[in-house]
């Protein structure tokens, strides 16, 4: 019997369930706020609350740990973007992935210094159009 084993499967295999919410997690890191279902954002709030706490230590084994856990992929950079990057601090060279870890590391960690847990909020919305769907916001608190 599975009483009390809670597994989060939405009719998915593993490895597009840790892909799901590693996509889920880089959005809603870069932009504070994204719209999902409430099943889909019970589970991200977990990983999102462990990010951030990740974030709040700064060393180099949680870094590790974020960059594993956001499954990001780093693009070489060329010569004259790593140029950029060094003298005039463009990150735009960058691929996404890496401002995520720099929003996470720089922003969220130090926003969330002084607070214990539950940096995130889930506020429910209609249901989708489509099929009737229980939709709702997820975003990380202002403070």
């Amino acid at each position: 019997m599975r009483h009390r084993n809670h597994t989060f499967k939405v009719g998915r295999t593993a490895p597009h369930r840790r892909c799901m919410i590693a996509n889920m997690l880089k959005s809603l890191i870069l932009n504070g706020r994204i719209e999902t279902t409430v099943t889909k954002a019970k589970e991200l709030r977990k990983h999102a609350d462990r990010m951030v706490t990740l974030a709040k230590k700064d060393d180099l084994s949680s870094r590790r740990a974020a960059i594993a856990g956001l499954m990001v992929r780093f693009n070489t950079l060329s010569p004259k973007e790593a140029r950029l990057v060094k003298i005039k601090k463009d990150t735009t060279a960058y691929n996404g992935d890496r401002t995520v870890i720099d929003i996470l590391f720089t922003q969220l960690g130090p926003r969330f210094k002084e607070r214990q847990g539950g940096y995130t909020r889930i506020l429910r919305t209609a249901p989708s159009v489509g099929d009737n769907a229980p939709r709702c916001l997820i975003e990380y608190l202002a403070n």
